[in-house]
């Protein structure tokens, strides 16, 4: 099945995600359309891991601002501290992206899993029941390892926002050379972070393309 690419569902009953009973209705009502929840999941892991992609980048691009602004050298520093502001505010928007994908990815997935054990204790035949236990206990473990890898990089996105948002408030009343050169302590320690926060998102990358693999295998 393609993914909904027409987003046609979406605006139909965008309405109904407000709250855990409406999320129900929400899924009733694309399985009115044809879609289930296991096609729902893969579609919202895939948000993700595009989502996890474009704020991976929007941080790196976040880091540079801050390297320009230590280098220094002459020139318009009101306009590298504009560019500065507003690469913060993408990665804060990134971040929130982020977040509410993951939430969504989590609210399906219960939602599936609820209905699946539901389900077990409707077979008369005790070896098909069997086997959709076992698959069961497989994908959820292979969910759990997905949605720990996604959260731990979720986990590395507000440290490093906490520190782009205080250099960004110090320097937008600081705005000269001694504000400046304290910022070099400052990105060498932002590098680090940026660079594990990274390497978090690529390892939730991995585990979601895995995922997708086996959901649709």
């Amino acid at each position: 099945m393609t993914r909904f690419s027409n987003r046609f569902a979406w605006s139909l009953v965008l309405i109904l995600l407000l709250t855990p009973a409406c999320s129900r209705i929400y899924y009733n009502t694309m399985e009115s359309f044809g879609y289930q929840k296991r096609e729902i999941l893969v579609d919202r892991v895939e948000d993700t891991r595009e989502s996890q992609e474009e704020a991976k980048e929007q941080f790196q691009t976040a880091l540079e601002r801050f390297s320009e602004l230590t280098n220094f050298d002459g020139g318009d520093l009101e306009k590298l501290y504009n560019r500065l502001e507003k690469e913060f505010e993408r990665s804060e928007k990134r971040a929130e992206d982020v977040r509410d994908h993951i939430d969504d990815v989590e609210d399906v997935a219960q939602a599936m899993f609820r209905e699946w054990e539901q389900e077990l204790e409707q077979y008369s035949d005790a070896n098909l029941r069997r086997a959709s236990e076992e698959q069961l206990e497989t994908t959820r473990a292979e969910y759990d390892q997905l949605l720990r890898a996604m959260r731990r990089a979720e986990d590395k996105m507000d440290p490093v926002l906490d520190t782009f948002r205080d250099q960004v408030l110090f320097l937008k009343h600081n705005l000269n050379a001694r504000a400046i050169s304290s910022l070099e302590n400052t990105v060498a320690g932002l590098e680090t972070d940026v660079g594990a926060l990274i390497a978090d998102m690529e390892a939730s990358i991995d585990e979601a393309s895995r995922f997708i693999d086996g959901m649709q295998g």
